[in-house]
């Protein structure tokens, strides 16, 4: 009795410890490098480094679409594909944010084939993330961490909200979209209320350098940090930790019910996915051959990444 006790403990601390190696399905290659991806409607749409958005249906694993921006002059006067930051669709539009000249940021909505600006190099604001609130708003993040909410169909703003002092990094919505989490380069994770642009709370401690991405489900939130960790809350403040990795941690992703969570763990590019509960790792996702840009669960054992110019299909045992 005594040593299957033992056995039983060795077992258990040996689950905590290692994970079963997972190998990709499927792949597919963008013409860049993906910087923002999403996932609605059955459909993939990956911004890239050099001026385009791809859109793959996710049964078939085509392209369907590709979305071309024009070359803009940099600093140097030479001429080159913007970096395209920020991807969303309302199910008919699609809403993009890209690099523009001077420092500065432009929005657009893609309709009807053609590309519709709402904002340019004229309007001087760094934007890195634009999402929608609901079909007629959305919500401009600023390199300042400022937030705005913008009315789409009166053309204006309905709020313009300071959130931190330090550098814009990463916010993500609830999945009402009554609350998002936003974060900078201190680390911390502000609770915002979508309506007001209010703090309600603010979350420290686990991580303490610049938070490369965030993600929020189901009242549990992970965050990806410059200091190795990834970082994870339960937003009513009765859960905090962080898991290590020996490397920057670049990317982190939820499952829809937040009991698992996917973090570039170490530097051979591996993901690892744990219980956010028990803490246990469970699954290692490996032969990536690039840093993670973005982890995204389709459901709770099926989900896709970006390294590079690669979309990886995963599946969970």
């Amino acid at each position: 009795m005594k040593i299957n006790k033992i056995l039983f403990i060795i077992v258990f601390f040996a689950i905590q410890i290692f994970a079963v190696d997972i190998l990709p399905k499927s792949s597919m290659t963008t013409n860049g490098e993906v910087i923002d991806m999403i996932v609605k409607n059955g459909k993939i749409y990956a911004t890239t480094d050099n001026g385009k958005v791809d859109i793959f249906d996710i049964k078939s694993k085509k392209l369907v679409k590709e979305i071309k921006f024009k070359k803009i002059k940099d600093f140097f006067g030479d001429m080159n594909n913007p970096r395209v930051f920020s991807v969303d669709t309302s199910g008919k539009d699609i809403l993009l944010a890209s690099q523009g000249t001077k420092g500065f940021s432009r929005v657009f909505i893609y309709e009807n084939d053609k590309l519709h600006k709402l904002f340019d190099e004229n309007d001087k604001m760094a934007i890195m993330k634009v999402k929608y609130l609901t079909k007629d708003k959305i919500l401009i993040a600023l390199l300042s961490s400022e937030i705005i909410l913008y009315d789409l169909k009166n053309k204006k703003v309905i709020y313009d909200k300071q959130i931190s002092e330090s550098k814009f990094s990463d916010f993500r919505f609830d999945k009402d979209k009554k609350r998002l989490i936003l974060s900078d380069e201190s680390g911390s994770v502000k609770l915002v209320e979508t309506k007001t642009g209010k703090v309600l709370k603010t979350f420290s401690g686990q991580n303490l350098d610049n938070v490369y991405q965030l993600d929020y489900k189901n009242h549990i939130i992970a965050v990806a940090s410059k200091d190795k960790k990834c970082g994870i809350y339960k937003d009513d403040g009765s859960m905090a930790y962080h898991k290590m990795s020996d490397f920057l941690v670049y990317s982190t992703g939820l499952s829809p019910s937040g009991k698992l969570c996917g973090y570039a763990s170490d530097s051979k590019n591996n993901i690892t996915i744990f219980d956010t509960f028990t803490k246990s790792n469970l699954y290692k996702l490996i032969k990536n051959d690039n840093p993670i840009s973005n982890i995204i669960f389709l459901s709770e054992k099926r989900l896709i990444t970006s390294d590079k110019n690669n979309i990886k299909f995963w599946s969970l045992k």
